[in-house]
């Protein structure tokens, strides 16, 4: 066995070495780099330089991941808090007003917004896509037979229609006001639906216990023929606008979520994005408050084509008074100046009602012109087949001058009104208290991991900044002299290598 152990050995001869070195006169800064020791101590310290230069990354790295652990640590418990049963009902309802306010800010227009943009073809192909997989088939997808396909009808809205920012891709309320000129487009290719024939004229004109008259003959062939169609036409107005809006719900999602870094975040309420966290993280949050806009996006298309088809019927059954024109004096090119007293206004009132009738006069003029005498009925069929297509093209022109209107009185402004409403009074069922109950258990889960994972980062960091504290401590104090053991004096080169030369 060796007479003393190796650390013992290495201790001694290192200590030998530095001694010769001293005995030979060398000193200073230079004795201090002669033996083991030496070298151990420079290693350490290399080493320990080498470790504290990689440590500003890694601990960089800690903190970005220390912050992200925080972060959904705080999401998690606020979700766990907010989910509790005593308030769970109240925390879905919160989110169904954020998210209802946050719809009116979409549909005003954000410029930085840009989830979900879409150009008109892709719009109108996606829409198609959607009614084709749910197998719809009450109302026209194309405004009439000479386009083939849905190609042919976008090149014409491009090319021909030239409507604007057909190319561009827009959400929000440019693509609302880009869908409004689509559905006009849409709207004014309504047809009678066939030929008025002879037999269809002679039929029409019955008797009655009252004289029928050719007014009658016309409204009965104008609601036969002409109601349909249109009818048609403006449920393919009804049913773009609902999908509109309901293709905005990731696009309010994503605004609310980015209510933070938005450039106007301070005109925005911030429960946005709180809100927005909970619906993204809790899918059934998320689920209720879809579901329930959906619904209202469906009871207003229900509601506006209920108001659309009462109109359209009064039309079709009176068309000479919804036919009445504007009051204003169309032969002025500007706005009348205010009535200066009593007098002007007496003197306009019966100008106005009596400009109302032109639309009647023309019209009753031309009932008036078909013969009823028995051997002119192919002049009489003639002139009615004639007077259908006038009326129904006024009609026509009517309405799509007003389908703006329409939508904005009877679709869009009742839906914001009271999407807010409806999503105050939601109403969570049993199975819904269910899946909370288990989406709390899991929260609780995820909440404890993400506890340890935070403490287990604090850790690291805290280990890491500690040694990175002691070693700069170390580093400013003064270097201490060296100890070195006592050596008998050595006269020559010879005698410190062994007496051999």
């Amino acid at each position: 066995p060796p007479p003393k152990s190796l650390a013992e050995m290495r201790e001694e001869k290192s200590n030998e070495d530095a001694g010769r070195m001293q005995a030979l006169g060398l000193s200073g800064r230079p004795l201090q780099t002669i033996g083991f020791k030496k070298f151990s101590s420079f290693m350490e310290d290399k080493i320990g330089q080498m470790f504290a230069d990689s440590i500003q990354p890694v601990l960089d790295a800690l903190n970005e991941l220390r912050e992200s652990t925080s972060s959904r640590e705080r999401v998690l418990a606020l979700e766990f808090e907010e989910t509790d049963p005593a308030q769970i009902a109240s925390t879905t309802r919160a989110c169904g007003v954020s998210f209802a306010g946050a719809l009116s800010c979409v549909m005003e227009g954000l410029p930085y917004l840009k989830y979900g943009r879409m150009s008109l073809g892709q719009e109108l192909g996606a829409f198609h896509e959607h009614h084709k997989r749910l197998g719809s088939d009450h109302f026209e997808t194309l405004p009439c037979e000479e386009f083939s396909c849905l190609d042919d009808y976008v090149e014409y809205l491009t090319m021909e229609a030239q409507i604007g920012s057909c190319d561009v891709e827009v959400n929000g309320g440019a693509q609302f006001r880009r869908l409004m000129a689509e559905v006009e487009i849409f709207l004014r290719f309504s047809e009678v639906a066939a030929e008025v024939k002879k037999r269809d004229v002679i039929q029409a004109r019955g008797i009655s216990m009252a004289h029928l008259t050719w007014r009658d003959v016309v409204v009965k062939l104008l609601r036969h023929e002409g109601h349909l169609p249109m009818q048609l036409r403006v449920q393919y107005v009804g049913e773009r606008i609902r999908w509109f809006f309901e293709i905005q719900k990731e696009c309010v999602l994503e605004f609310m979520n980015s209510v933070d870094g938005a450039p106007a975040s301070r005109m925005y309420p911030q429960t946005y994005l709180k809100h927005a966290k909970f619906m993204k993280q809790n899918e059934l949050i998320k689920h209720l408050v879809f579901q329930t806009y959906d619904d209202v996006c469906q009871r207003q298309l229900k509601a506006f084509m209920d108001m659309f088809q009462n109109m359209l019927t009064s039309t079709f059954s009176n068309p000479w008074i919804f036919l009445k024109s504007a009051t204003a004096d169309s032969g002025s090119k500007a706005l009348p100046p205010p009535p200066s007293d009593g007098d002007d206004v007496k003197e306009r009132i019966p100008r106005e009602i009596q400009s109302r009738s032109s639309v009647e006069t023309v019209m009753s003029q031309w009932l008036h012109d078909i013969p009823t005498d028995a051997h002119k009925v192919d002049e009489a069929v003639d002139k009615v087949q004639m007077l259908i297509l006038r009326t129904h093209s006024l009609i026509r022109s009517h309405v799509c001058d007003q389908v703006e209107l329409f939508a904005h009185s009877f679709f869009k402004l009742p839906m914001l009104r009271r999407l807010e409403e409806e999503m105050s009074t939601m109403v969570l069922s049993k199975a819904d208290m269910t899946s909370y109950e288990d989406r709390r258990q899991q929260l609780a889960a995820e909440l404890r991991e993400a506890q340890a994972a935070l403490k287990e980062v604090n850790d690291c960091a805290a280990l890491l900044e500690d040694f990175r504290t002691k070693r700069d401590l170390r580093l400013r104090q003064p270097p201490r002299s060296p100890e070195l053991p006592p050596a008998g004096r050595v006269s020559s080169l010879k005698q410190f290598w062994g007496g051999n030369g």
